[in-house]
């Protein structure tokens, strides 16, 4: 991987950091990490939310292989989201500008969001080289807006258990979604709380599928394919995904 690489925005404070940067990528995954409902300040240089992001990172690109990807992470300027401020969605609006200006205008770009970056990524999801966002245990208050995310693809996986963020809230934003023409399935994790730390693994591997999918350089399994085409609430269990990916049969490119 190519050493991190941050770009300065026009106003001194880039909102973008490179994580990897290929001469030719086929497609964008942009991280938005977790955060605060509210925080002033900015965050330090350990920052471990933002490192918790790091293996979806690595996921994402093994997961679309051959095709080269362009992985970067949103900086933000504060760790909260600040009520009507918005701050970590307004943040995100600038690192998708700062991403337009050095990649061809028509890459496609996926957007990858835990907690507060989810929310951000769904509220952001409108931009037009928006192909899909994965959510991870995001935090969606009521009333959360679901038209941005008509004719995109999206992935919502939550541990039920998770006492941060609601999975019941996440259940509701995706049948919303799903009536607003998002294509969306939810994959009910069997462990990991909010952290996603334990079965970290299966958190990444799903994560890498879903993006890759949404870019179209990958493969649905058939649970998460009929959770997205069917008529149900759009759920299936990340067991059931699982083990479709260890047991594959034929099925198509894309979501």
């Amino acid at each position: 991987m190519t050493a991190p690489e941050t770009r300065t925005a026009p106003d001194g404070g880039s909102a973008l950091v490179l994580r990897h940067a290929p001469g030719a990528p086929q497609a964008a995954v942009l991280l938005l990490h977790g955060g605060r409902a509210d925080g002033l300040t900015a965050p330090t240089w350990l920052n471990l939310p933002g490192r918790r992001m790091r293996p979806f990172a690595s996921a994402v690109r093994r997961a679309a292989r051959p095709h080269p990807l362009l992985v970067a992470e949103v900086r933000y300027r504060h760790r909260g989201w600040n009520g009507p401020r918005g701050d970590a969605a307004r943040d995100a609006r600038r690192a998708l500008d700062e991403l337009r200006d050095l990649t061809a205008p028509e890459l496609p770009v996926v957007l990858v969001g835990h907690s507060m970056g989810g929310r951000a990524a769904l509220r952001v999801a409108g931009d037009p080289r928006v192909a899909g966002v994965v959510a991870l245990a995001p935090w969606i208050p009521a009333g959360e807006p679901v038209e941005q995310l008509d004719g995109r693809t999206l992935l919502v996986l939550h541990d039920e258990r998770d006492r941060i963020t609601e999975a019941r809230r996440s259940w509701a934003y995706l049948a919303r979604a799903r009536a607003a023409g998002a294509h969306g399935a939810g994959i009910v994790m069997s462990e990991g709380r909010h952290a996603m730390l334990r079965d970290a693994g299966a958190w990444h591997r799903l994560t890498g599928l879903g993006a890759a999918a949404a870019l179209g350089l990958a493969a649905l399994p058939e649970p998460l394919r009929a959770a997205a085409d069917g008529p149900g609430d759009g759920r299936t269990t990340a067991a059931e995904v699982l083990a479709a990916l260890d047991h594959p049969h034929p099925g198509r490119t894309g979501p």
